[in-house]
């Protein structure tokens, strides 16, 4: 196959707010060897994420997290049963300065009130829905002790109203199975949890 370039004619600011808009006119060359159309995309430009799954290997328990998601309203129209408050995995956008290994850690004890006791382990690294957005996440794993966990968490100053619960590792992939989690992240990380549970509470000598 051979080497792909692209070219970026223009970029320009649309929008800067709580997020950013960028305006590209670009050309990128095409499998059959020629060039595309001069395109014009608009980008959200997000930031990049990090995502944490919470699993306590010795009482087999995953910490979730449920909060309002305003960019559920509009999807309310088309699709009614979805739902507009999420259920997730702690998660949080790297500032300036941080790695994802901080933000990980910080954002662990800000929306599930608890500390990650073990190294990390990354899961995976991906885009959320490039088509219109420059967001990635990096998605770890991080032990934590699951037995006092619970309550209302979240930062006041964001606007952050976050329930925390926990649910066994069984009754978590019920809840993937039967809808209950649906958002990417989410799905991503417990997939990843089905396939290296017994290798991570081995590893932990359960």
């Amino acid at each position: 196959m051979p080497h792909k370039t692209f070219d970026i004619i223009q970029r320009k600011r649309g929008w800067d707010g709580y997020f950013k808009l960028d305006v590209y006119r670009l050309q990128h060359d095409k499998f059959d060897g020629g060039k595309s159309a001069i395109l014009q995309r608009e980008i959200l430009e997000r930031g990049h994420a990090v995502a944490v799954l919470p699993y306590d290997p010795v009482r087999d328990e995953v910490i979730l997290i449920e909060q309002f998601r305003p960019g559920t309203l509009s999807v309310q129209e088309r699709y009614p049963d979805m739902p507009v408050w999420l259920i997730e995995i702690v998660a949080g956008i790297i500032e300036d300065g941080e790695t994802a290994e901080n933000v990980a850690l910080r954002e662990t004890i800000e929306e599930a009130g608890c500390e990650i006791i073990a190294p990390l382990e990354k899961i995976s690294q991906y885009y959320v829905t490039p088509g219109c957005s420059s967001e990635t996440v990096t998605m770890f794993y991080g032990r934590v002790d699951a037995s006092k966990v619970g309550g209302i968490h979240g930062l006041d100053e964001e606007g952050e109203d976050i329930r925390v619960f926990t649910v066994s590792a069984e009754e978590c992939f019920a809840m993937l199975q039967n809808g209950q989690l649906c958002n990417a992240t989410t799905t991503i990380a417990i997939q990843w949890l089905m396939l290296n549970r017994d290798r991570i509470r081995k590893e932990a000598g359960i």
